[in-house]
């Protein structure tokens, strides 16, 4: 190990990009996304990453250069935010239906209107049904981890996809950590050379993205739906070998003090740690509460998940994006729809929580297991910590 330093939490994404030896970055800088991308450029100019910064005029052309690059044989990075991800989304769509194993950050931050600079999830709800697989990070170590583990995962040839890490925009984005910084030796053993199973090239040219008309058009869609279903296999596989090199342990589901819990928290981000603290007092007051956090958002991690509820007689699943018009969040209905498909019986509430930047405390949590261990039958999913 080079040794653990204290940095910002962007800055260690950017050193993790430097340190997987990306070859081209494509961004537009956008709050509070944009100390990523400052850092990556710095280390582009001093020429201690050795690649191409490509200064778009919008985060639409940030992608569509990244799609080329990656294309072309690429190692690709990208970075964005809130109203730049939804400038940005007719080209995430594409990225999948191409299968060019892009890396991009998200530093969650809300949609707009009205303008907010605060963090919640609803950027990248806003493109949950991409094709993208999807992680989320709790602190700044699992940033930097995260980021080098999606380099592997999107490159694999079995998985060949786009891979979105979200970091609480602010939250993590600035905050500073002390953070175990990996020398490059460690990294290149678990990351080999990008080499791409299908690739751009004027000697051997081929097509990508051509008109599908409709007697295959389905057929490609679910080859796609069916490599991201498939690519939880390789999502453990590269955290095994993860654990190996750098003696850090991920899961694609992860919990805390589950094991006996008659009542289990379901979260995703930074809100997690907060969310640990409120369980041991909990804990220490006599009930018997776990938490369940999701590293991995797409795919579904369904038997994992499954898993960890086994035991609960109440699940409480916390949001932190509003569907409009649905009386659940997106985790919200995933974890309806997963248990209610299975043998398991618990009663399950869902809960707005932290949307727009607003605090969440362990007090927030402490009223959410209040609210699942004595509310039945819940039709809408409550908002919690809002003024009335």
């Amino acid at each position: 190990m080079a040794g653990r330093l204290a940095m910002d939490v962007s800055v260690a994404v950017a050193e993790a990009v430097r340190l997987a030896n990306a070859d081209v970055i494509a961004a537009y800088p956008i709050t509070p996304q944009t100390r990523i991308v400052e850092r990556l450029a710095e280390l582009v100019a001093n020429g201690q990453l050795d690649a191409d910064y490509i200064p778009v005029e919008s985060e639409h052309s940030a992608m569509s250069s990244s799609i080329g690059a990656a294309a072309a044989g690429a190692r690709t990075f990208t970075a964005t935010s809130s109203q730049g991800l939804a400038l940005m989304n007719e080209m995430v769509y594409v990225a999948p239906g191409l299968r060019v194993p892009i890396v991009m950050v998200v530093a969650n931050r809300a949609i707009s209107a009205p303008i907010a600079l605060g963090n919640d999830h609803s950027d990248i709800m806003s493109v949950r049904d991409s094709g993208w697989l999807s992680f989320f990070a709790e602190n700044g170590q699992e940033a930097l981890d995260l980021t080098l583990a999606a380099f592997r995962i999107a490159e694999d040839p079995e998985v060949s996809l786009p891979v979105c890490l979200s970091l609480d925009g602010f939250i993590l984005t600035h905050i500073t950590e002390p953070v175990l910084m990996p020398d490059q030796t460690e990294v290149d053993r678990f990351l080999p050379p990008f080499k791409p199973s299908v690739q751009l090239d004027i000697k051997d040219p081929i097509s990508m993205g051509l008109w599908a008309p409709p007697d295959v058009y389905a057929e490609a869609r679910k080859a796609m739906a069916l490599a991201l279903f498939s690519a939880k296999k390789t999502v453990v596989k590269a955290f095994d070998e993860f654990n190996r090199i750098f003696g850090r342990r991920y899961r694609p589901v992860e919990t805390y003090r589950q094991e006996d819990a008659e009542t289990v928290i379901i979260s995703m981000g930074s809100i997690s740690e907060t969310a640990m603290t409120a369980v041991d007092e909990m804990r220490d007051l006599g009930h018997k509460v776990g938490l369940v956090r999701l590293r991995l958002w797409r795919p579904f991690p369904e038997e994992e998940l499954l898993a960890a509820l086994a035991g609960a007689k109440n699940v409480a699943v916390v949001d932190r994006h509003l569907i409009l018009g649905c009386g659940s969040g997106p985790v919200g209905l995933e974890v309806k729809s997963l248990v209610c498909n299975s043998g398991l019986r618990p009663n399950i509430t869902n809960f707005f929580l932290g949307l727009g930047g607003r605090d969440v405390t362990r007090a927030n949590f402490k009223y959410i297991r209040e609210r699942a261990a004595g509310v039945r039958n819940q039709l809408r999913a409550e908002f919690v910590g809002v003024y009335e």
